[in-house]
């Protein structure tokens, strides 16, 4: 019962989707990972997807709900996104989506 009712409860991806100016996604990336560092509260998990041989990526951060991304922005998220804004070519494109549906790898036992 519990595994149904776990999943009634929505979950949310935050993306954003951007481009870096050249050489700079190593840096982006780093402070990426310290902003999310930084999260605890609804805090779900987090991916930045690279397009090989480019500057461009995908950021996905997963809330258990939209307001628990505000809660999460402190002075120091602030100070990091700052260090991290002038290394995009332009701003990404951000937006959230609703989790429709999660399937988790199966397991498989060494006689298969």
């Amino acid at each position: 019962m519990s595994e149904f009712l776990d999943f009634l409860k929505h979950k949310y991806a935050y993306v954003a989707i951007g481009e870096f100016k050249p050489g700079k996604f190593e840096e982006a990336q780093q402070l990426y990972e310290e902003a999310i560092s930084t999260y605890t509260h609804g805090f779900q998990g987090a991916y930045m997807l690279r397009e090989p041989g480019t500057d461009k990526g995908i950021a996905v951060i997963f809330w258990d709900h939209i307001e628990d991304m505000d809660e999460n922005q402190n002075e120091a998220y602030q100070q990091i996104l700052e260090k991290m804004s002038h290394l995009f070519v332009k701003p990404p494109t951000t937006t959230f989506y609703e989790v429709s549906s999660q399937i988790p790898p199966s397991v498989k036992t060494a006689e298969e």
